[in-house]
């Protein structure tokens, strides 16, 4: 198969590498004529994914016309560049050729949508969408470690075509579901989750305020998905529980450490200059809040996220609120309305 992927980010170059690996032809797009003949010249990504190398027959480009011939086309690109790319791919693009995003977060400047439904408005629902999401870190899958995803679609076509592109039986392996509701959701608000993680961490609290904080999260994240229509067993799986362990307790992730470094005492701009690239939890908290103020739907996590971030209350004062909030049984209708 032809492949294209658009960035060349470190989960991009993992991802075209792994393709690579899988037989593909595979072409890598970045924007950036500089980044563009960085990675021509040492075939690296040195600050992204130090030692991992992109093969020579991997193509790198700044065209993006070569997308019309592709089989699959891949969006590996930050979250405000979503819609914008999606546009451009428009263009580009013929109807039915198959488009798969790994970007986890929520497009706040289009009513908080999933960023599959953006890409289809801006494609005008020409080409089916799959969300490729789950428990993975590209430092790892570059890597070669053992790692299991879902490809989730409406299209039940397009998600098989996609786990047949990106299985790989050493150490990929990839799950289908129909469910891109869940999938996409659960994969945008363990952003915000695993950024509160990481300040408790900062706090120095323990592993008791972590676990609870990871469980009642998932909890809140399920509240709002089914209100929006997706399965109760997607948040059970990997693209739920298993992408809020990994983001939540790996120093891979920029969340985490972008949360650590608030709960250390700096500001949250601050904490993502230090990280250097794009904490996506800070930017999904916003658009979270919203949509669960847009659903009425109740989320203390993530209103606590909210104030912190965007209002200025302080860490502890946030966890003393929500410790003492009204009694409830654990086992709210959470899976029901």
């Amino acid at each position: 198969m032809k492949i294209f992927v658009l960035g060349t980010g470190g989960w991009g170059i993992a991802l075209a590498n792994l393709l690579h690996t899988n037989g593909h032809q595979v072409s890598s797009w970045t924007y950036l004529q500089t980044e563009c003949d960085m990675l021509r010249e040492k075939r690296c990504h040195e600050k992204l994914l130090p030692g991992v190398m992109i093969p020579e027959d991997i193509e790198i480009t700044t065209d993006m016309s070569g997308a019309k011939d592709a089989d699959i086309v891949l969006m590996a690109v930050p979250s405000f560049a979503v819609a914008s790319t999606a546009a451009q791919l428009s263009e580009i693009v013929p109807a039915g050729t198959v488009v798969v995003n790994v970007g986890k977060g929520l497009d706040s400047k289009h009513g908080y949508c999933r960023f599959s439904e953006t890409i289809e408005r801006e494609m005008q629902g020409k080409n089916p969408v799959v969300a490729l999401t789950g428990p993975t870190h590209a430092e790892e899958v570059a890597r070669g470690i053992p790692t299991a995803i879902v490809a989730a679609s409406a299209s039940r076509d397009a998600a098989e075509l996609v786990q047949a592109a990106f299985m790989n039986e050493n150490f990929f392996r990839v799950y289908t579901s129909a469910d891109i509701v869940g999938a996409e959701l659960g994969g945008a608000f363990k952003n915000i989750i695993a950024l509160g993680a990481g300040i408790s961490d900062g706090l120095g609290l323990g592993d008791n305020s972590k676990a609870a904080f990871m469980t009642r999260g998932l909890t809140e994240i399920a509240r709002l998905g089914v209100k929006l229509g997706a399965h109760q067993e997607t948040f059970a799986g990997l693209s739920g529980v298993g992408d809020l362990i990994v983001t939540c307790c790996s120093m891979h992730s920029r969340n985490r450490r972008a949360g650590i470094l608030i709960g250390q005492g700096k500001t949250a701009e601050e904490a993502m200059r230090e990280v250097g690239a794009t904490v996506e939890g800070y930017y999904a908290t916003e658009a979270g809040y919203h949509l669960a103020q847009q659903q009425g739907v109740s989320m203390p996590i993530v209103d606590a996220m909210y104030d912190v971030l965007y209002r200025g209350a302080s860490a502890q004062d946030a966890i003393k609120l929500l410790i003492g909030r009204p009694r409830k049984g654990e086992n709210e209708q959470v899976w029901v309305h």
